[in-house]
Formats: structure tokens, C-alpha cells, sequence
């Protein structure tokens, strides 16, 4: 329960980011960053909710372990083929990239530990 949640909240964190930040940089709009921001994180729950109300009496474990797997071998294919060598490219001089990256990856672990 309430770990699962903290877990989920601080996954949020650098998701947000990766909504707002590109938008915030190819704007200079805050508010359009934060609007976008918002429209992100209320579309995941709502899309949870239809799913689970569809898929719950229907899809099995095993299934969800499957897919579970294949999203998130997805995740990771537009993670490292994508969004890094994109954020590099507008980097040139590594000023944030690499430590957010690393940054990231602690909040992860974080969150993985929490759900121990």
C-alpha cells in the first residue's frame, strides 16, 4: 500500500520531468510546461483505470507478467536509443545530461528499495 505509493510518487518525479523540461525549452513557457505536465500525469491514472475496469475479470497473471516484460523492454529501447542521444545533442557540453541521468537512476533505486 503505502510503499507502493511513495515508489510510484517518486517514479513520478523525473517522468514530470521529462514531460515538462523539453516543453519549458522549446517554449520558454512555464505554464504551458506545467499545463502539459498535468495533461501527462492525469492521462496515466485515468488510462489505469479504463484498463483495469476492461482487462481485470479477463487477463491472467502470466499475461501481465508478459506484458510487464515487453513494456518495459520498450521503455528501455526509446530510453537509450532516443531520449539520451537526443538530450546529448542538445547538451554539447554535458552540463546536466550526464548528472541527471545519474540522478535519475538513484531515484530508481530508491524507489526499488522502498519496495522491498
Amino acid at each position: 500500500g503505502a510503499v507502493l505509493a511513495i515508489s510510484i510518487g517518486i517514479h513520478n518525479i523525473p517522468e514530470g520531468l521529462c514531460v515538462t523540461l523539453p516543453i519549458y525549452y522549446a517554449t520558454g513557457n512555464r505554464w504551458k510546461a506545467f499545463r502539459w505536465g498535468c495533461f501527462a500525469g492525469i492521462s496515466e491514472p485515468i488510462a489505469a483505470l479504463l484498463g483495469w475496469m476492461v482487462l481485470a475479470r479477463v487477463i491472467t497473471d502470466t499475461a501481465f507478467a508478459v506484458i510487464f516484460g515487453l513494456v518495459s523492454g520498450l521503455m528501455l529501447m526509446i530510453s537509450f536509443k532516443e531520449l539520451i542521444p537526443t538530450a546529448y545533442r542538445y547538451d554539447p557540453e554535458d552540463s546536466v545530461v550526464t548528472t541527471s541521468i545519474v540522478v535519475g537512476m538513484a531515484i530508481m533505486a530508491l524507489s526499488l528499495m522502498l519496495k522491498a
